[in-house]
């Protein structure tokens, strides 16, 4: 695991950007189109703005051929709500990156076919030849995706009850800053194994609220009470934090030592 530790959370977007393009520009090259994991919490919008601003100002790769796989959805929603996350990461990033709908994949909550949609996504991304890059947040209680704590490590995409913590975190994108009465109770996520087949974990976090998660999942034990701590299993897991969520961390002048030395020309 690389722990980055930068000044704000401009800094992080921006090394996110700078690496999610390259992925692109290499994968195109090679005549094999990148396929990139999203998350769609709060943290990676402001990646997701870079990306766009550097598309407007004429600057970004192609995605000519990229295809996307969300980590999660919710379940309950009318189809075509607003805050569905296949809706949000088509507003958000993919259209105004020019990826048509069909390249871009959720799992499929359709209350008649949803038994098996777990197994039908894992099928998904298999068939896309696994996923180069996932994009991960991190929740206050260690969650990634929305593998709560207590979820088995060996998880594949399954539905999930949320925790009512969870429901008020993302009480805000329904319209209720403190009221998760409109947030719904279930959602399918790719499971903690799923996410570690993807070949690069980037895990981004900003401000100090994610500080005691972050401290958990990279310097703690492996434990299905922090999901995110399974990222120390991974091969290549980058986390990217600014100066807050970065706070609690014991070795944090190490990391920044680590860092600031490496080869400009290795990347994450």
């Amino acid at each position: 695991m690389e722990v980055v530790p930068l000044a704000t959370a401009t800094d992080v977007a921006r090394l996110a950007a700078d690496t999610i393009e390259a992925l692109v520009r290499r994968r195109a090259a090679a005549g094999t189109p990148a396929v990139l994991g999203l998350a769609t919490g709060s943290t990676p919008l402001a990646t997701y703005a870079e990306l766009l601003a550097r598309r407007g100002a004429g600057t970004a790769p192609s995605y000519e051929g990229v295809r996307t796989f969300n980590l999660d959805e919710y379940v309950g929603l009318p189809p075509g709500h607003e805050q569905s996350y296949l809706a949000t990461i088509r507003r958000e990033l993919t259209d105004g990156l020019a990826i048509p709908p069909e390249r871009v994949h959720g799992p499929d909550p359709t209350p008649d076919t949803l038994p098996l949609a777990g197994e039908r996504y894992e099928q998904e991304i298999r068939d896309a030849g696994g996923i180069d890059l996932q994009v991960l947040g991190i929740g206050t209680d260690g969650h990634i995706g929305f593998n709560e704590p207590g979820s088995s490590l060996a998880s594949l995409t399954r539905i999930k009850t949320l925790t009512a913590r969870t429901r008020r975190d993302n009480a805000r994108f329904f319209g209720a800053e403190d009221d998760p009465g409109g947030v719904p109770h279930h959602v399918l996520t790719q499971g903690i194994a799923t996410i570690l087949r993807a070949g690069h974990l980037l895990l981004l976090a900003t401000g100090e609220a994610k500080a005691a998660a972050v401290a958990a999942a990279v310097e703690g034990a492996v434990t299905a009470s922090c999901p995110a701590s399974a990222l120390q299993f991974h091969p290549h897991a980058s986390v990217i934090l600014d100066e807050g969520a970065a706070s609690r961390l014991t070795r944090l002048d190490y990391y920044r030592e680590v860092w600031a030395e490496k080869p400009d020309w290795q990347g994450l």
